[in-house]
């Protein structure tokens, strides 16, 4: 599966599938590729991890609608998006009703006969990271690049991620033989658990790691460069493949997902792909008509206004909006709401120019006053 393939196509599914064809294509795929069913499999574990990555995203509605809206390379960013933080195992065992982190050997045993162990004893995935990145609003609309700084989990270079001192190795635990579990008799029960010495990894170290004290990852910060396609829009997600907590014991590490959030401009308010501002005009522009000069996102544009044009009319300039996340060359388009501006400050000559227009005005010249007068006479003779 490559991660260029959308999620539909991931599950099997069409575009228009139901919640519960989803739901229905996960679990049989899950079951089939699960690293459980498929030890030593590196194809298998990742197509197991693609598949929940699909499911987590196509089965939340929100995620669901920001996926068909944005597009699979727009939404995943070169990789693959969803990111709740679960992983895969967590995903399965919810779906399946088990515990996920917490209780979940019980569980897996049951499809795959003692498989808990062997998972603990097994490369683990690293977990994925979110980041939170404010960028402007000229940012997203012409797309740009961004530098980051992230905390994260990386493998120590010391001991290659073992957690054993240079010179030295894991040993298996001479206490569980390597199993990761033990038998504990209760009365007449025998029950398992987590080997004590080994905590249930199936090793144990007589020389841990000095740098990582035998956790095999240490603490680290990275520099990265995000690229900001444009059209993303508040609360747009960017995925930043094995850019996450490093992978334990040789396990792949997570991805970093970046969440958008655009500034507010001082001027355009934006719906979807269309752009929203107000423009102030002199009453006599609104009365005569004229052109004006109205900003866009790409420059300043000519607006012609008719004669006789009321305030809060719209006037849209096609194309004129914010451009695609689907396909770049297509933008929306921008609405213009007009305000009439009524003088202030006016001069003695000004105001008997206006004295001397309004009596000439008569009923033609304002005919929506005069249709409102007409209806509020019997409120005015009570």
């Amino acid at each position: 599966m490559s991660s260029s393939e959308d999620y539909y196509t991931i599950l099997g599914v069409s575009r228009d599938a139901s919640a519960s064809e989803i739901k229905k294509a996960y679990r049989k795929l899950a079951m089939k590729f699960h690293p459980d069913r498929n030890q030593g499999n590196k194809e298998a574990e990742e197509k197991f991890k693609q598949i929940n990555v699909a499911y987590e995203t196509l089965s939340n509605e929100n995620k669901r609608n920001q996926y068909d809206q944005l597009g699979h390379q727009a939404y995943t960013q070169g990789g693959r998006g969803g990111g709740s933080g679960m992983s895969a195992e967590d995903i399965f065992a919810s779906v399946f009703g088990g515990g996920g982190g917490g209780g979940g050997g019980d569980f897996f045993s049951s499809f795959f006969g003692g498989g808990s162990s062997q998972r603990r004893n097994g490369p683990a995935a690293g977990e994925d990271l979110l980041y939170k990145l404010q960028i402007d609003f000229e940012d997203a609309m012409f797309g740009t690049t961004r530098d980051i700084d992230i905390p994260r989990e990386e493998s120590c270079t010391r001991c290659h991620g073992t957690g054993a001192e240079p010179g030295s190795s894991r040993k298996t635990c001479p206490y569980c033989h390597g199993q990761g579990q033990v038998n504990v008799s209760h009365g007449f029960f025998n029950m398992s658990q987590p080997c004590p010495h080994c905590h249930g990894t199936g090793t144990i170290l007589d020389h841990p790691c000095t740098s990582c004290s035998g956790k095999g990852i240490v603490n680290s910060r990275k520099k990265l460069q995000v690229r900001i396609p444009a059209g993303v829009d508040t609360g747009s997600r960017l995925r930043l493949s094995n850019e996450g907590n490093a992978g334990k014991k040789g396990g792949p590490n997570g991805d970093l997902y970046v969440e958008l959030y655009v500034r507010p401009h001082d001027i355009f308010q934006r719906d979807n792909e269309d752009l929203h501002c107000e423009i102030p005009i002199a009453f006599t522009t609104a009365a005569l008509g004229g052109v004006i000069e109205v900003p866009t996102i790409t420059g300043k544009e000519e607006l012609k206004i008719p004669a006789g044009i009321q305030s809060g009319t719209r006037l849209r300039m096609r194309g004129k909006g914010a451009p695609s996340l689907r396909s770049g060359h297509r933008r929306g388009d921008q609405y213009v709401k007009i305000l009439i501006e009524v003088p202030i400050n006016l001069t003695t000559e000004q105001k008997k120019l206006l004295t001397e227009f309004a009596k000439q005005n008569g009923p033609s010249s304002n005919p929506k006053q005069e249709s409102f007068l007409n209806k509020a006479k019997r409120f005015f003779s009570k």
